[in-house]
């Protein structure tokens, strides 16, 4: 994780995420978690009942499924996900994204799967 104010490369730390659905912390700013990410398929309808959540796609395209509309994402879009909002993010096709978290956030928030990613887990690989 980059902290001591040297340069990060995005792709060279999506670069080392080899499942999809498994964030990668790859920063902290104050208390914000920066990951990256790899995302196939759908992940699951939940909320963040007290952060807002942060998706920037560096490629590919992220649909976010919210109960009133979806938002679309292409390379160097982003979306701020109000806390409390239910959303599913949904990629067809494999895409790298940033997320940008507080530390506090669950990773797939009030819901619990085989998808949920642990944040010792997401600590781990990409830093």
């Amino acid at each position: 994780m980059n902290l001591s104010g040297n340069s990060t490369s995005i792709e060279s730390a999506l670069a080392k995420v080899t499942q999809h659905w498994s964030p990668q912390v790859i920063g902290l700013v104050n208390d914000q978690y920066i990951k990256v990410a790899k995302l196939k398929g759908e992940l699951m309808w939940h909320s963040h009942a007290d952060e807002d959540e942060m998706f920037m796609v560096v490629y590919g395209v992220l649909k976010i499924q919210l109960e009133d509309r979806d938002v679309i994402l292409r390379p160097g879009e982003f979306c701020v996900i109000p806390k409390g909002t239910r959303h599913n993010p949904v990629a067809p096709e494999e895409c790298g994204i940033v997320l940008i978290e507080t530390v506090t956030t669950q990773h797939t928030g009030d819901e619990i799967s085989a998808r949920t990613v642990p944040i010792e887990r997401q600590l781990g690989s990409a830093s």
